[in-house]
């Protein structure tokens, strides 16, 4: 792909990058919807400029530094699909800023709204512990953390990798002294701990969506996304084993995006309580303590696939 030299100022490489991005087709579902959205964030962000900077701005010319950084990072969103955040080594969640690499997804998750809402009117009352299981960056559970500041936060991950990036963030959003993280499959590295909340984004994409997934997303860990035939292999335990880890009047959210019609087929029986989006995303289910007890058995029966 060749770049130009004619290239000067903020918004002639916000412009080339659209032209190129659109040309390339590129696709766009780590935080941005568009190709303006994701050109302005690149070329932003890469000069550590804010992305709602004043439009005045974009006419400054830049050094020539800045330009060849630019531009190899242009290049490598465009030829290999490279997503934004992995380039920038940052996305923002619930309005705050995490470190991320290509050891954990890139953060999106729709619980995201649900924090900001104080998970109204579901939550009783202000959990005094909070367990992020399969917490990748750390990002659902630091918000959580900001959410309620009197909480206890865990952080759990099977990846030692991820739990590396997590703690990074844990430093750098200062709450090492309420925040930690536990290494363990699901519930494994937890026992007999019980939280108010229970807060899970897992692998939950199913054989199908694996095979159809744009290059971008072919860049995060597949530990993190594939999850068995049908998505739930680890959803199936969770469920299993949720009853307990929750006190009694605790809640527990997980996400199963597309996979939601899985669950629905595999536990007919069971009521769950679908969460809705005005920020967009579906997929998010919350349970009870209550329903986990009621429904136990049911859970342990279908850990095997039928």
């Amino acid at each position: 792909m060749a770049t130009t030299s004619s290239l000067r100022t903020l918004r002639d490489h916000i412009r080339w990058a659209v032209s190129r991005f659109h040309q390339h087709e590129l696709f766009f579902g780590h935080g941005t919807d568009n190709a303006w959205d994701e050109a302005r964030q690149l070329v932003l962000g890469a000069l550590q400029l804010p992305w709602n900077m004043a439009d005045a701005y974009l006419d400054c010319a830049l050094e020539d530094d800045e330009r060849e950084h630019l531009q190899y990072l242009l290049r490598r969103r465009i030829e290999e699909r490279v997503p934004t955040a992995y380039l920038l080594g940052e996305a923002w969640f619930c309005e705050l800023p995490f470190v991320v690499d290509e050891r954990v997804l890139i953060p999106r998750s729709p619980m995201g709204e649900l924090i900001q809402q104080g998970f109204e009117p579901w939550l009783a009352e202000p959990p005094q512990r909070v367990l992020d299981l399969c917490c990748g960056s750390g990002c659902i559970g630091i918000a959580a953390a900001y959410a309620f500041p009197d909480a206890e936060v865990v952080l759990g991950d099977l990846s030692f990798e991820a739990l590396e990036v997590a703690n990074l963030n844990i430093e750098r959003h200062g709450l090492e002294q309420r925040v930690y993280t536990v290494q363990g499959d699901g519930f494994a590295g937890l026992p007999g701990q019980r939280f108010d909340l229970i807060l899970c984004n897992p692998p939950y994409v199913d054989a199908e969506d694996i095979a159809d997934m744009p290059a971008e997303y072919r860049h995060e860990p597949m530990l993190g996304l594939a999850c068995g035939e049908d998505g739930l292999d680890l959803v199936r335990q969770l469920l299993a084993e949720a009853a307990d880890h929750l006190n009694e009047r605790g809640l527990l959210y997980v996400e199963v995006g597309n996979s939601q019609v899985h669950v629905e087929a595999l536990y007919p029986e069971v009521d769950f309580a679908w969460q809705s989006f005005s920020q967009g995303g579906h997929g998010v289910f919350m349970l009870s303590a209550e329903q986990c007890r009621q429904h136990q058995a049911l859970f342990r029966s279908r850990v095997q696939k039928d």
